[in-house]
């Protein structure tokens, strides 16, 4: 369980009950407020770890709440729901500091999924769960260079840790005190990035009621994680490279630069080096970022690391009302021979949905619902064929494994095979080709089959 609860603040009380539930299903502390005005009063006397909040609420709206929660908590990460076809009240409540968005109606794994970004897992004493000589060679570089001020990037396939490295690393430092500011480059719409991370002033642009400091600003005296910097277009490239060189920032607008005290660190999925190659990454700023370059192994490569995470995670997603259940023998081999292709991520997601199945004192391989059980291969040496368990999966476990699956990606799949190519799915989706590729990158790694010949073209 995490230490500081979530405060949910929703007027429809159906919804407010449901989604509650759901959160505390996945292992989080919930408090709750029917409008802004309670959700103050809520604040005011409990520290929360995040805000999950409706826009569209009497008499005080998501807006209005989000102003009054920047002005006395600016740090506390607030998540704006939003109905569908509002798409500019999720814009705008980007631009006024929320932290990320939802639109409605959206599956509750991904509520779920966005918290446990926005909201980091309470570690174990140690700091980190680690026992592969692989991980804790990785492990060893992060603590060395956390005492530096050093720019450290951080590359590995998607869910192997890339963030909650980062977070040792500003955990173990000597700004361990100041913020912890993470932006997604992938996950922001081109437009709004740069507002973003660079801040703006009063009428720079349409929208722009007011000035508004930047992630970098906000970052003052800590770290800035620049996640997926991959993502990020060519040209706001060009306009970090200058602010990693000058050690300032000049907000959109702005008239004199802010000098800044900021560490940085960056995470990739990709080789960045085979970006710069193609064209689409600068070289100037590859070697900016990468000047201490730490690779996380995926988990298949780690294999020592999977049970002692399995039982962290089962730790943390169960209800404190019975005992957290053990593993049968046969769930350690089936854990173990599964391939894990979404890593990290993935055996957390397995784990969280196996305590809510498990009747028993102990998980089986009954209450394993791999989430790429179709295409698994076993893992070299292990001796056995990680579909067997997936296989002999419940009625029941397939059910919640199909009512867990994002809407959006439903969504997505079925502008592929209307559309026919990539670039025709991103217009019928109203997105950017960029934010589909980063989507659909998402979807792979869940495990969920894309249409095309190509999958990892699609996926990009």
């Amino acid at each position: 369980m995490k230490l500081k609860p979530i405060l949910l603040v929703e007027d429809d009380q159906r919804l407010r009950e449901a989604l509650a539930e759901t959160l505390r299903l996945s292992g989080f502390k919930v408090v709750l407020a029917s409008d802004g005005s309670e959700a103050l009063q809520v604040l005011a006397g409990t520290a929360v770890a995040a805000v999950v909040t409706d826009y569209q609420m009497q008499p005080m709206d998501g807006s209005a709440l989000l102003a009054r929660v920047r002005e006395r908590w600016p740090q506390l990460p607030v998540l704006m729901t939003t109905a569908y076809g509002s798409i500019e009240h999720a814009v705008a409540s980007m631009m006024a500091g929320a932290t990320d968005y939802l639109v409605k109606p959206f599956a509750a794994q991904t509520l779920v999924t966005k918290l446990e970004r926005l909201v980091p897992r309470e570690l174990p004493a140690t700091g980190m769960v680690a026992e592969d000589p692989a991980t804790l060679e990785a492990l060893a570089l992060a603590a060395r260079v956390a005492g530096s001020d050093t720019t450290v990037l951080l590359s590995g396939e998607s869910g192997t840790g890339k963030e909650v490295f980062a977070r040792f690393i500003h955990q173990h430092s000597a700004r361990a005190q100041g913020p912890f500011v993470a932006i997604n480059c992938a996950a922001i719409p081109e437009n709004m990035l740069e507002a973003l991370l660079f801040g703006h002033e009063k009428g720079a642009f349409t929208g722009a009621h007011e000035a508004r400091a930047g992630k970098f600003e906000q970052a003052q005296g800590g770290t800035l994680l620049l996640d997926e910097i991959s993502e990020m277009c060519v040209s706001l490239q060009a306009k970090l490279l200058r602010v990693l060189q000058e050690r300032e920032v000049e907000r959109i607008g702005g008239r004199s630069p802010v000098a800044l005290d900021v560490r940085v660190l960056a995470t990739t999925n990709q080789d960045l080096r085979a970006l710069v190659r193609a064209g689409r990454f600068r070289e100037d700023l590859y070697y900016r970022l990468s000047v201490f370059p730490i690779l996380l192994p995926a988990l298949r490569r780690r294999p020592a690391d999977i049970l002692p995470l399995a039982r962290f995670f089962i730790a943390e997603a169960a209800d404190r009302s019975r005992p957290a259940p053990g593993l049968a023998p046969e769930a350690v081999r089936a854990l173990a021979g599964y391939h894990w292709p979404g890593n990290v991520r993935e055996l957390a997601n397995v784990m969280q949905r196996a305590v809510i199945l498990a009747a028993g004192r102990d998980i089986t391989p009954a209450d394993l619902s791999f989430e790429a059980a179709a295409d698994a291969g076993p893992t070299a040496g292990a001796g056995i064929d990680p579909v067997t368990p997936a296989a002999a999966a419940s009625d029941t476990a397939t059910r919640l494994h199909a009512s867990l699956q994002n809407v959006e990606g439903q969504l997505i799949v079925d502008a592929l095979q209307r559309g026919g190519s990539r670039k025709r799915a991103a217009e019928l989706l109203g997105i950017s080709p960029r934010t589909l590729r980063y989507k659909l990158a998402r979807l792979r790694d869940a495990g969920v089959a894309l249409p095309g010949r190509d999958l990892h073209a699609l996926a990009g």
